[in-house]
């Protein structure tokens, strides 16, 4: 059986010590997602996107809090940045964006430009697993007897065999669209997670590895930390709007 062409793996075993690793962590931040282990930590936002004739043109987080006088820094978090909580769903601001960031799916334009830099901090870019989420619903019946990876708060994931550019598949029947929600080599050298319920996507790695992820000139990377918080009304910094707006 496959999941967007690549081998279901099924000794999940390979993931355990990731699981385990999260587990330990509180559940709202950054170490639940990827272990807290690694030297060094980053989060990419997913862009947002205006609309210009056939073309999506993608819009950082950073024009989009200038637009609206907020904060830009790295715990910030989309309602805060927004000014609110409507902007999780379909709601625009124009003329500065019409679509909001991908919420628990790693657009593939952005898992293209990660995996070029990933590849290069690892001696296995052929050998990776990818994980995706097992409940969302489209595939139940399809994987009901495939063994999971337990992830805590319910992640649990199905593993695929691949290389690290194999992170722009849909792993998803068609024609819906989903990535990897957490993916990694197999000689451990980085760790890459989209949680289900956020904008962000984190990765785990060396020192020169997230050097090389924040350095990047197409992704909007921001540091980030084991005990940062996750969640859309964690921003430390800009007020968190109200929740009936």
């Amino acid at each position: 059986m496959q999941l967007g062409g690549l081998p279901i793996e099924l000794d999940v075993t390979v993931g355990s010590w990731i699981a385990d690793a999260v587990a330990r962590a509180h559940w709202s931040t950054v170490g639940s997602l990827v272990p807290a282990g690694f030297p060094d930590f980053v989060r990419v936002l997913h862009p947002a996107y205006r609309y210009d004739g056939d073309d999506d043109v993608e819009i950082g987080w950073t024009e989009v809090a200038a637009l609206n006088g907020t904060t830009a820094h790295p715990l910030m978090q989309w309602p805060a940045v927004t000014g609110g909580w409507e902007y999780l769903a379909e709601d625009s601001q124009p003329p500065t964006w019409d679509g909001t960031p991908a919420e628990g799916h790693l657009p593939c334009t952005l898992a293209q430009r990660m995996a070029a830099v990933l590849a290069r901090h690892t001696t296995t870019p052929d050998r990776c697993w990818l994980g995706r989420w097992a409940g969302f619903g489209y595939d139940t019946a399809e994987l009901r007897d495939v063994p999971r990876l337990p992830l805590p708060r319910a992640r649990d994931v199905v593993l695929v065999r691949g290389s690290a550019g194999d992170a722009v598949r849909n792993l998803a029947p068609e024609p819906s669209e989903q990535s990897a929600n957490i993916w990694w080599p197999t000689d451990r050298a980085w760790v890459v997670s989209t949680d289900i319920d956020l904008m962000s996507t984190y990765v785990a790695g060396s020192t020169a590895c997230i050097a090389d992820l924040l350095a990047a000139p197409d992704l909007e990377v921001v540091p980030a930390a084991p005990d940062d918080h996750v969640g859309h009304a964690d921003d430390p910094v800009n007020p968190i709007p109200p929740r009936d707006q």
